[in-house]
């Protein structure tokens, strides 16, 4: 019976001796498995979900008429017609450049591309992480009245600002187009609403929206917004 007990007094000893060893390799298997969900950026706040990620190489659907919170970074609106399926100018090309570069790629948007680059916004734009863009078309820019225009490529500083007026901090839903403001990196604030399925940023129409590229989403206008004076 001695020699039973003794034997029993060792096995418990060797138990509780390997315990927390077992215990400590449990831990650090978790701890090596565990890979955390980055966070996002100060700029990034307003990311819808379903918004393209920095691998998202484009959208997973073709235009649509309107839009789907279910598709990540699918366009709609009637000029998305307009855009090319593939290569250059296409939101799968587009997805995959910062939104300078990628609005690049699309005819209809060179005046606006010329602009930011005559005030020095095209690589601000580049490096900023997580905003969306009104974008006017190059017919928008051409309704301007001619002394706006030449205003505009005279004056830098004016240039600059009603730009910025087009400019939202944070990629904005679709959904969030529906009624309300946005506050613009100008300053002021843009009202949207959604009616009969037509959506509005001011008096502008929004041709085309909810276009990916790799930093923004880009809502292609009919007209150029002017901040009140």
């Amino acid at each position: 019976m001695k020699k039973k007990s003794l034997l029993a007094s060792a096995l418990a000893a060797a138990a509780l001796a390997v315990l927390p060893v077992a215990a400590q390799a449990t831990a650090t298997s978790s701890v090596l498995t565990f890979s955390p969900t980055p966070e996002p950026s100060d700029m990034m706040t307003a990311e819808p979900s379903g918004a393209p990620s920095e691998e998202m190489t484009g959208p997973s659907e073709g235009p649509s008429e309107g839009p789907s919170e279910e598709g990540a970074g699918v366009p709609f609106g009637p000029g998305c017609r307009q855009l090319p399926q593939t290569g250059p100018g296409s939101p799968v090309e587009m997805a995959k450049e910062r939104i300078a570069n990628a609005i690049a790629q699309y005819p209809r948007l060179s005046e606006l591309v010329a602009a930011l680059k005559q005030s020095a916004l095209a690589d601000q734009l580049n490096s900023a992480d997580g905003i969306t863009v009104f974008a006017p078309t190059n017919e928008a820019f051409s309704q301007l009245p001619q002394d706006v225009r030449d205003k505009l490529k005279s004056d830098t500083a004016q240039l600059k600002k009603v730009l910025t007026y087009h400019v939202v901090s944070g990629r904005v839903k679709p959904s969030e187009l529906k009624g309300g403001t946005l506050e613009t990196l100008e300053g002021g604030k843009l009202t949207v609403k959604e009616e009969n399925g037509e959506y509005t940023v001011n008096d502008a129409k929004i041709l085309c929206g909810n276009v990916p590229t790799l930093n923004a989403v880009v809502y292609i206008i009919d007209k150029v917004l002017i901040p009140p004076q």
